[in-house]
C-alpha cells in the first residue's frame, strides 16, 4: 500500500515575470531570511547570554584579577589585549550558536521546506552570512562598550579604529565557516564539546591572556602564530600602536585559509541538508 503524505509549505511570492533565481530577487529575499534568523536568535536567552554577557563578565574578571599584573609585565594597559580577546571570543561563541541553530533547522526539516519554495537558491546561504555579520557587529559593540567603561581607548585615529572593528567580522565569518562545516558532519553534543575545548585552549594560550614572553619557550612559536593571537596582536597595534603589518598579514592568511578549506564542504553540507528526505 502506498501512503501519500501532504506537507504544507510556506510560499514566498516573487514578482510576476521574474525567475526565482534572478539576481533581482536575491537581495530582498536575503534580507527577509536574515531578519528571520536574527529574530530567532534574539528570542534565545541562552544564546544572548553566551555571546554577550559571558564575554563581558570574563573581561571584567580578567581586568580585576590579572589586569594590574599584566599591565606591569607588558608595559601597557592589559585592556589592549583582553578587549580584543573577548571580542573575538564573542564572535566564536556566536558562530557556535548559529551552527547549533542550523542543526536544529536541519533536523526539524525547515531547511528542506525552504528549499522547495520559489526563492533564490543562494538566498539561504547569503542570509546566514548577513545575519552573522550583524551579530558580530552587535556583540563587538557590546564588549567594546564594556571595555571603554573600564578604560580602553583608541589612540591611532579613525582609520585604524575602523580596521580594528573589521577584524572581528573577518575573523568571525571565517570561523563561522569552519564551525558550520563541523556542524554538518557532527552531532550537536560533539560540536559543543569540541568547540568549547578548542576555544578555551586557544584563549588560554594566546597573547590576549599573557604576553608571549611569559609562556615557556617551547610553546612561544605556537602562541605567537595561532589565529587568535594574530588577530589580537593586530587589534592591539591598531588601537595602541606598534607593528601591524606582520600580524595583519597572518590574520588575513588564517581567515583566507580557513574559508578556502571549509567553503566547499559547508556549501555541500547545506545542499545535502536541504535536499535530504
Amino acid at each position: 500500500m502506498m501512503t501519500l503524505v501532504y506537507e504544507e509549505t510556506v510560499r514566498i511570492d516573487t514578482k510576476a515575470g521574474v525567475h526565482e533565481n534572478s539576481l533581482r530577487v536575491l537581495v530582498p529575499q536575503t534580507v527577509v531570511q536574515a531578519r528571520r534568523i536574527l529574530t530567532k536568535w534574539s528570542r534565545d536567552i541562552t544564546a544572548i547570554i553566551m555571546v554577550t554577557v559571558l564575554p563581558v563578565l570574563f573581561l571584567i574578571t580578567m581586568n580585576i584579577v590579572l589586569g594590574h599584573a599584566v599591565t606591569q609585565v607588558a608595559g601597557y594597559d592589559a585592556l589592549f589585549n583582553t578587549v580584543p580577546m573577548n571580542v573575538l571570543a564573542a564572535a566564536v561563541n556566536g558562530s557556535a550558536v548559529g551552527a547549533i541553530g542550523l542543526i536544529v533547522e536541519r533536523d526539524d526539516g525547515l531547511l528542506r521546506r525552504l528549499w522547495v519554495v520559489p526563492v533564490h537558491r543562494a538566498s539561504g546561504v547569503c542570509s546566514r552570512i548577513v545575519a552573522e555579520m550583524v551579530r558580530i557587529i552587535i556583540t563587538t559593540g557590546v564588549v567594546l562598550a564594556a571595555g571603554m567603561v573600564l578604560g580602553f581607548r583608541f589612540k591611532q585615529g579613525i582609520l585604524p579604529t575602523l580596521v580594528w572593528l573589521g577584524i572581528p567580522v573577518l575573523f568571525g565569518l571565517a570561523f563561522a565557516t569552519l564551525i558550520t562545516t563541523i556542524a554538518w558532519y557532527a552531532s550537536k553534543n560533539f560540536l559543543l564539546e569540541s568547540i568549547t575545548l578548542v576555544h578555551l585552549l586557544a584563549i588560554l594560550f594566546s597573547t590576549g591572556f599573557l604576553p608571549v614572553d611569559q609562556f615557556p619557550k617551547w610553546i612561544q612559536p605556537v602562541v605567537t602564530h595561532q589565529p587568535i593571537s594574530c588577530a589580537i596582536d593586530t587589534m592591539r597595534a591598531l588601537a595602541l600602536g606598534g607593528p601591524v603589518r606582520s600580524p595583519m598579514i597572518e590574520t588575513l592568511l588564517w581567515a583566507a585559509g580557513i574559508t578556502a578549506v571549509c567553503i566547499a564542504p559547508t556549501l555541500l553540507g547545506y545542499r545535502r541538508a536541504s535536499t535530504r528526505r
